[in-house]
């Protein structure tokens, strides 16, 4: 195998990888945070359904937290085994950060095995409570940590270059990178609102199936209502992180946004179609990639024609950037219909066709994760360690990786399947319904 094939393959395994791992650490950062508050309003309206809701998402994010240990560790030895240039590289910079989000994830398991071991333990059920927040702040630090890893690559500072090695490293100034803010910022709110959204997928699913239990609905809106709150906020980081570009990856969003020639009073656009270098067909929205910029009309957007040619990032992250805006657009707008339609009791929430649509959101949510992570990734091309390594440089020349390709993709796919077997089995044999039946006849054994 020569090294194109190997980077190509390479590249092929890593986005594989992390394409499967962010569905499991998306669902990871997101449902310990929504445990939190639903046992939280749970204990302040004394309501069993919501302390219930706590119980059986718990049960479910253990599975998906047992698979994100796998496909998280696949990561770390592909980063060795792939990527081995890089590593001998900028090793000495990442090892804290990896190390961090390492020492959050034990932080989150320790305290996520006595949340579980201690149900109807606690006479006072806010004692319990306070074992989540160790779980809800491990698993976004988390998150945090290894998103610095990946702001560090595209905004790589805090180090000396000498004779082609990383010398008077400043780990901290490396950590908190010019990237770091944003990347973080929306990775944990995009999180939150993707697992509020795929919980609401699954509750609108059972409603559409015939369940009419309170548990359900109950379960529908208070997801919504937090998936509405979060989204307007990735709608707001969103803005910063468009700035961010402006100033420190203009390349990026020039390519993302298909703007070719440096001018004011840039449009954003949206959709369309590449022709001879001319676009066509795209939804074109005046001043808005000014706006999105700088936060002026006026303002000057560099072009992509500015730039070389070979360190551009590929044109089809445009569509990337197309599909993760229309998804988030759609969601906003199907949550903020929803939290007016049960204040103004609009009968249309309740329709098949409504609930539908929210079942479709959940899986939608976590489509534009995964075109956000490629959008990412890809548009930092041809760049690892943007200006310092190329992507080509940092491959292994192992002429074995496209079998490594063939046995992780048969992992993923087993994981992936038994995944999705057990959850579905679980809930299908515990039904709510069942569930609120036992508590009933152990609270009347215990009283007898």
């Amino acid at each position: 195998m020569g090294n194109e094939e190997a980077v190509f393959f390479s590249r092929v395994l890593t986005e594989m990888t992390l394409s499967f791992h962010i569905i499991y650490a998306t669902i990871g950062v997101g449902i310990p945070l929504m445990i939190m508050m639903a046992q939280w309003v749970g204990i302040k309206k004394q309501d069993e359904h919501y302390i219930l809701l706590a119980r059986r998402w718990t049960r479910g994010y253990v599975i998906t937290v047992a698979v994100g240990v796998v496909t998280g560790t696949a990561i770390g030895l592909q980063l060795s085994l792939l990527w081995p240039n890089f590593m001998e590289l900028a090793g000495n910079v990442i090892a804290l950060p990896l190390f961090m989000e390492t020492f959050a994830f034990f932080f989150e398991a320790i305290f996520l095995g006595i949340y579980l071991y201690t149900w109807d333990r606690f006479e006072n059920q806010k004692k319990h409570l306070l074992l989540l927040i160790p779980v809800a702040l491990g698993a976004s630090f988390s998150a945090i940590f290894i998103t610095i890893v990946n702001a560090f690559m595209n905004a790589p500072q805090g180090f000396d270059i000498v004779d082609g090695h990383l010398v008077n490293i400043k780990p901290l100034l490396a950590m908190f990178n010019p990237a770091m803010p944003t990347k973080v910022a929306h990775v944990l709110v995009s999180a939150y609102m993707t697992s509020a959204f795929v919980l609401a997928s699954i509750a609108a699913f059972r409603l559409l199936k015939g369940s009419n239990h309170l548990y359900h609905k109950k379960a529908l809106f208070f997801t919504m209502k937090v998936g509405l709150i979060f989204t307007f906020a990735t709608v707001i980081i969103g803005d910063f992180s468009g700035k961010y570009l402006a100033e420190y990856q203009p390349e990026k969003l020039a390519a993302a946004e298909w703007h070719f020639d440096t001018e004011g009073k840039a449009p954003l656009i949206l959709y369309g179609i590449l022709e001879d270098g001319e676009v066509k067909y795209a939804l074109k929205i005046p001043f808005a990639l000014s706006i999105l910029a700088h936060g002026i009309p006026s303002y000057e957007v560099v072009g992509l024609n500015d730039f070389k040619k070979d360190e551009t990032p590929p044109l089809y992250i445009h569509y990337l950037f197309d599909a993760m805006v229309t998804i988030g657009m759609l969601m906003l707008v199907l949550s903020i219909a929803f939290i007016a339609g049960l204040w103004r009791k609009w009968t249309f929430i309740s329709s098949k066709w409504y609930r539908s649509l929210i079942v479709i959101g959940g899986p939608l949510s976590i489509l534009a994760i995964e075109a956000g992570w490629w959008l990412d990734e890809v548009g930092r091309q041809p760049w690892v360690l943007r200006g310092i390594m190329k992507t080509k440089d940092a491959a292994t020349s192992s002429g074995q990786v496209d079998t490594m390709l063939i046995l992780f993709a048969g992992l993923y796919i087993i994981l992936g399947i038994g995944s999705i077997i057990v959850l579905s089995r679980m809930f299908r044999k515990n039904t709510i319904e069942q569930e609120l039946a036992d508590r009933v006849t152990e609270e009347a054994g215990e009283l007898d």
